[in-house]
């Protein structure tokens, strides 16, 4: 059987799989992983034109759009490979990128999931957003990557090219032992869209496995693909689920002053919108926090079955420190300043 499970999930992105999907074909051994696309309820003609243009790629058709989270699941249910890659659509892969990722995995059983490193696709001496060199989070649930430090990105010289664990890696492309996703209940459904794999992270750490990045891997994303950095939708998932994913694993001891905390936090986002007269994103602030309450109910059996099966409460990659006031205030804005 083949060992990896390469799967691009699709909505209405015929231009981007022309695009993209190319070099996942090409710098894919055939030997080690075959390659799908998941079709999300499409309504262009992704389906008609992958059949075309691409017969030798597995295609997976879904009738409606399940999201990014609810999509995957669905995949796991179609796919049988040891290992699957989540990848983006917007990603373009380089000669050998799954060997080494695979290799170190095959060598760590306790590896539940990894990602290559992340760099832009518009300019690639960058990382990119969405994961860098493997990604972390501070006290207060604010993720940030090696190569990232909010919108601040680095040149990449080769400073974070060493193998090492990480608070959660990337869904842009992101390689996971199938029999342990399906054990944690996968992603999210319910969060549709962001954040989903961080959570997703967070209950495997809890449960004793380990994530990696491994840079000897590497691939050029595109980013902000979907919804653009500023969209007034992405801003509400961003805040909604960053909640829920806190709400879902944060230990007891922490819970109530963590939340209080990013209450204020939060709200000083709402002002700093304000400020810019970006009232939609304030707006779309506000609506986070005022259904993350509405959904509390809904989560509370899940923040259950996440306590009673955790084995380590004290995760070492989430950070004890303040992200806004290490980086907004002290000025520190790459991964190896925050670090001293």
């Amino acid at each position: 059987m083949i060992k990896v499970a390469v799967v691009i999930l699709n909505w209405n992105g015929a231009d981007m799989l022309r695009k993209f999907l190319p070099s996942v074909v090409k710098c894919t051994n055939p030997d080690l992983a075959e390659v799908y696309v998941a079709d999300n309820g499409s309504t262009d003609n992704s389906i008609d034109m992958l059949k075309s243009e691409f017969p030798s790629v597995g295609l997976i058709s879904f009738k409606e759009n399940y999201g990014f989270a609810g999509g995957y699941n669905k995949v796991m249910e179609y796919v049988k490979a040891e290992y699957v890659v989540l990848l983006n659509s917007d990603v373009e892969v380089t000669e050998r990128w799954i060997e080494p990722v695979l290799a170190y995995m095959e060598l760590h059983d306790d590896v539940a999931a990894c990602q290559p490193k992340i760099l832009s696709f518009h300019d690639k001496s960058k990382f990119e957003y969405a994961g860098a060199s493997g990604g972390f989070i501070d006290k207060y649930g604010y993720p940030f990557c090696r190569g990232r430090v909010f919108d601040s990105l680095e040149t990449d010289n080769g400073q974070y090219d060493t193998p090492t664990d990480v608070f959660w890696a990337s869904g842009a492309a992101m390689f996971v032992r199938r029999k342990v996703y399906m054990e944690v209940g996968g992603l999210d459904s319910r969060f549709f869209a962001h954040m989903e794999e961080i959570d997703l992270c967070w209950r495997l750490l809890s449960r004793g496995y380990r994530l990696v990045c491994v840079p000897g891997s590497k691939v050029y994303h595109v980013g902000g693909a979907t919804l653009k950095k500023e969209n007034p939708r992405k801003t509400y998932l961003n805040f909604r689920n960053n909640l829920l994913m806190l709400y879902k694993n944060l230990p007891s001891d922490e819970l109530t002053r963590i939340m209080s905390v990013r209450s204020f936090l939060d709200y000083l986002a709402v002002i700093f919108y304000i400020l810019k007269f970006d009232f939609s994103n304030a707006k779309a602030v506000i609506k986070a926090r005022r259904d993350y309450f509405s959904m509390l109910n809904d989560f509370k059996s899940s923040r259950d079955e996440n306590l009673r099966h955790a084995k380590v409460i004290s995760i070492k990659h989430r950070y004890n420190f303040s992200l806004i006031l290490q980086s907004k205030i002290f000025g520190k804005t790459t991964f190896a300043r925050l670090m001293k």
